[in-house]
């Protein structure tokens, strides 16, 4: 029998337990429209902007771990959607996104809309450079198929975005129901490889045998739920574990292994350990920039002192950015316990390191100590330091945080202590501003029961606070904790430490009084409860009313602009680099790995 595309899709994606979609209409998907009306088990939740959309489908498939789904129109939907989609290419993310596209009896003749300045009906060629993969519909028959290999791109090997283009006249076109019985056959979940033995027996020996080895591990550990593995692995051999941004909760960061994060916003003590490694294993990370410290030697990493080991599931990320005398395409759930196995074979009683742990528990004990007074301060506007002891205080452990860009990605990476694996979700690859609120909206709809608030600076939210219709539409109960500085902060601090000025990212009006929107205002018109932060002591309390109200809240928190402080190096317009420290582009240290204090004045401020 013949049914409707349309119907048949929904009817595929209720198979497969996608329960929402997010998106935005358009005259090209009324026909996805009208079949989601007439099915009750894939909601379809609504957004004022497709980046919006995107961007919460991300947050949805971070805590599911299973790809959210997208439904943009063609022209300025697809285009809107793609700072959203890109953002989850970046971190690894899987998505599908359904466009809506110019009805293939039209091709050619540049119809309503259509991105055609240089070729006909071939707008969904724009997404190419980002998604894994891009298809059009030009075939209603081919759509069963098209649907399996979507889903199993976007959610196997490096997870990912995928797109299909859909012609609007082929969601309304009639195909046979039997096109789709091998959709009913076909599984949803891909094994991944584990390591070739001989490869793990191989990095085993390594790590039992080197002197001074860290274990280095990005959000492919995140992605791979290998939290669990990690940790016994480096228990038994006591291997000190240094994380990117993206990998913060790999392991808790109060575990008496965890190092702390590495690159620009890392910590020094953290820096002592990995640019001294003898053996270093990275896992589930592309040593990325900000990692890495523009890969200055000897400042985060330094090849000539360490071997480097690399484990991702991605093939072309490893040897990148450092030479491997042992890389490996594995999934990293199985890699470490095929790595834990051959070390228990080496040294049955596992090995210790007492003196490892000891250095890392004083060197956190001091950092914590060199925080604790601008913590505390209860001056007005707010230290981003008070705001974040004030959030750990109040919300509960399991609690899903969103993080935008700025002090509240980088400050709460470098200092807000994540405990429970899959707890912290940042725009790491991207930094992408407007993440963190809207990311939240999808990560509330997959974890209705936990509490899910965004940590988001001013600039960031004011890109675009849409997301608050949606949360009241829908009766999403999530937080919004503005944090208010009335400037792109962290540009701003940038700008003012090398040049002395701060031109272009503070918000004032033209006599130059400083400006903001009053977001607890706006948050108002929308119909979203909120409140404008009048003193520090009003923070705690009122974040407290937030969380037990569940409903949707706002908190706009002015707060003072103080920049992160950033041990590492970042080598942007030669600004930040070569640190004091740095002589002829090397980082000076001692036998023992510490710093050499600088003998001459440097740019680094």
């Amino acid at each position: 029998m013949k049914r409707l595309v349309s119907d048949q899709i929904v009817e595929y994606l209720e198979r497969r337990e996608v329960e929402y979609i997010f998106g935005l209409c358009g005259h090209t998907v009324i026909g996805m429209l009208d079949a989601l009306e007439r099915k009750d088990k894939v909601k379809y939740i609504s957004f004022r902007n497709e980046q919006l959309a995107a961007m919460a489908a991300d947050g949805y498939a971070r805590v599911t771990k299973k790809a959210g789904v997208v439904m943009s129109h063609l022209g300025p939907g697809i285009m809107n959607a793609i700072t959203g989609v890109a953002n989850a290419a970046f971190d690894s993310i899987p998505m599908v996104l359904i466009a809506g596209d110019v009805p293939r009896y039209y091709y050619g003749k540049h119809p309503h809309q259509e991105v055609n300045m240089h070729s006909d009906a071939s707008q969904y060629e724009m997404l190419k450079p980002i998604v894994k993969r891009a298809w059009r519909v030009d075939d209603a028959e081919a759509f069963p198929e098209i649907l399996d290999k979507a889903f199993r791109l976007a959610e196997s090997g490096r997870p990912g975005p995928v797109l299909i283009s859909v012609p609007m006249d082929v969601f309304s076109e009639k195909i046979e129901e039997e096109l789709f019985a091998r959709t009913f056959k076909d599984s949803h979940v891909t094994v991944k490889p584990g390591l070739a033995p001989s490869a793990a027996k191989s990095i085993a020996e390594k790590l039992v045998n080197a002197k001074n080895p860290v274990i280095h591990a990005g959000g492919g550990i995140l992605l791979a739920g290998a939290s669990k593995e990690l940790e016994d692995l480096v228990e038994f051999l006591d291997i000190p574990v240094s994380r990117t941004l993206a990998g913060q909760g790999c392991i808790s960061d109060r575990h008496p292994l965890m190092a702390g994060q590495t690159g620009f916003w890392g910590l020094e003590f953290t820096h002592k350990y990995t640019a001294n490694a003898d053996v270093l294993l990275g896992l589930g990370t592309r040593f990325a920039e900000a990692d890495s410290s523009s890969w200055y030697p000897g400042v985060t990493f330094d090849m000539e002192k360490t071997e480097f080991m690399q484990i991702d599931i991605d093939p072309s990320e490893i040897g990148r950015n450092y030479p491997v005398s042992i890389g490996a395409i594995a999934d990293l759930k199985e890699a470490l316990v095929q790595i834990l196995d051959e070390a228990k074979k080496l040294v049955p009683e596992g090995i210790d390191r007492p003196e490892v742990r000891e250095d890392l528990r004083n060197n956190r004990e001091k950092f914590r100590e060199s925080n604790k007074a601008i913590s505390d301060d209860g001056r007005f506007p707010m230290t981003p330091q008070r705001i974040l002891k004030d959030v750990k205080a109040v919300v509960p452990e399991d609690s899903l945080i969103f993080t935008d860009v700025g002090w509240n990605k980088n400050g709460v990476a470098q200092q807000f202590d994540i405990t429970l694996p899959g707890t912290i979700h940042h725009s790491s690859g991207l930094a992408t501003m407007g993440f963190g609120g809207s990311a939240l909206i999808g990560g509330k709809l997959a974890a209705p029961d936990k509490v899910v608030l965004s940590l988001v600076g001013d600039g960031g939210f004011g890109v675009n606070p849409g997301a608050l219709a949606t949360a009241v539409e829908q009766n999403i109960p999530v937080i919004w904790v503005v944090m208010n500085n009335s400037a792109f902060g962290t540009i701003a601090g940038l700008e003012y430490a090398n040049y002395k000025t701060k031109f272009g990212t503070v918000f004032t009006t033209p006599d130059g009084q400083p400006y903001t929107p009053n977001w607890a205002d706006v948050a108002t018109a929308y119909g979203v409860e909120s409140v404008k932060i009048s003193s520090a002591d009003e923070f705690l309390p009122a974040l407290q009313k937030a969380i037990e109200i569940n409903k949707p809240y706002l908190l706009d928190v002015p707060m003072e602009n103080i920049i992160v402080p950033t041990p590492g190096c970042w080598n942007i317009n030669d600004i930040y680099t070569p640190k004091e420290n740095v002589v002829n582009g090397k980082v000076r240290r001692d036998e023992k790995g510490e710093l050499i204090p600088p003998n001459h004045s440097g740019s680094h401020k």
